[in-house]
């Protein structure tokens, strides 16, 4: 095995100068660096950058926990995520949070093990007690997305959940709709209280009841959004458009509609969230929310940078969505609105 006193050998230099280069630590002359990467080269050495690691208390990487990895959202994701990281010099380590808070947190700390310089968390599951006593224990920089911290808005990269679904909801019922069905996000995930939230608020605002019996969970995927249509289908089918807090959920119902004869658009408008690639290309083409994911990873890696840098960072101004009104949905006043 090829060790570093080989490469120092071979380079002409100390051990200890092999050392400095590779930690990026000393002055070295330039001549000197390509010197050792030059024996590198030519022994075919590797450096052990565990050992490295344990050794300057750096791994020269930076960790990033996805609440799971299933699905485009969170490719375009961690497709981002790997440039960003990459253009600044450093390795990227990717690991799942498993869906749950516990397994969030313990993703956390298996990068903080392995002695990661920053950690980014997108997290759907942890409270904002649990987020803060990462902050307050954690020994290296962790920025977070998907959630709002108030107590610590420089370290969050969050989107208007909310006010996106009031939006989409508002321009529904713009074009006539006041039965309108909701398939929301697993109940227990802060994401979907949110967005079922924004769907109330679009209602109340325009003097519409809710209606209960025209909200169904669904679980994020398209599976759970067939299903939770034809439970509404089966209660209660006199609605007129349906909301649906992705797009993946919105495929599946789209597929339930057109089983249960319904046309779309001319008899249920259809709405998802998300604008996932496959969005635009469904007969018809779903209309959607755009999510801003692949801004929103570049902001939270350029954040963690400026703090692995300790240059001062400022509270980040929350991401806003943008509707993306496609076939799946009737413009113009199409529904005569109740009085």
């Amino acid at each position: 095995m090829i060790t570093m006193l080989d490469v120092s050998l071979r380079a002409g230099v100390s051990k200890a100068t092999v050392s400095r280069v590779l930690n990026g630590t000393g002055q070295v002359k330039q001549s000197t660096r390509d010197a050792v990467f030059r024996a590198m080269e030519e022994l075919g050495y590797r450096p052990n950058f565990l050992a490295q690691s344990l050794a300057t208390r750096s791994s020269n990487s930076i960790g990033l926990v996805l609440s799971n990895f299933d699905g485009p959202y969170f490719g375009k994701l961690l497709r981002q995520a790997a440039k960003d990281v990459e253009a600044s010099g450093k390795h990227l380590i990717v690991t799942d949070g498993h869906d749950t808070p516990e397994d969030e947190a313990e993703a956390v700390r298996l990068l903080a093990d392995r002695r990661c310089d920053a950690i980014v968390l997108y997290t759907r599951h942890m409270s904002q007690a649990q987020i803060m006593a990462l902050f307050e224990t954690l020994p290296m920089p962790l920025v977070v997305i998907n959630r709002d911290v108030p107590q610590a808005r420089d370290r969050c990269v969050f989107f208007e959940q909310q006010q996106a679904v009031f939006e989409a909801v508002s321009y529904l019922i713009g074009q006539g709709h006041r039965a309108i069905a909701c398939i929301t996000g697993p109940m227990a995930t802060p994401t979907a209280q949110q967005r079922l939230a924004g769907y109330q608020a679009a209602l109340t605002a325009h003097g519409i009841a809710f209606n209960p019996g025209w909200v169904a969970e669904g679980d994020n995927k398209v599976t759970g959004g067939y299903h939770a249509c034809r439970t509404l289908l089966a209660e209660d089918p006199a609605f007129s458009a349906l909301f649906c807090s992705n797009d993946d959920m919105a495929i599946g119902a789209m597929k339930a509609l057109q089983e249960a004869g319904k046309t779309l658009p001319d008899e249920v408008s259809l709405f998802g969230f998300d604008d996932q690639p496959a969005a635009a290309f469904l007969q018809p083409a779903l209309s959607t929310v755009y999510l801003p994911i692949d801004a929103m990873i570049e902001t939270a890696i350029a954040q963690t940078l400026r703090l692995l840098n300790q240059q001062p960072v400022a509270p980040l101004a929350p991401f806003t969505g943008q509707l993306r009104v496609r076939d799946s949905v009737v413009t113009g006043p199409f529904f005569t609105p109740e009085n």
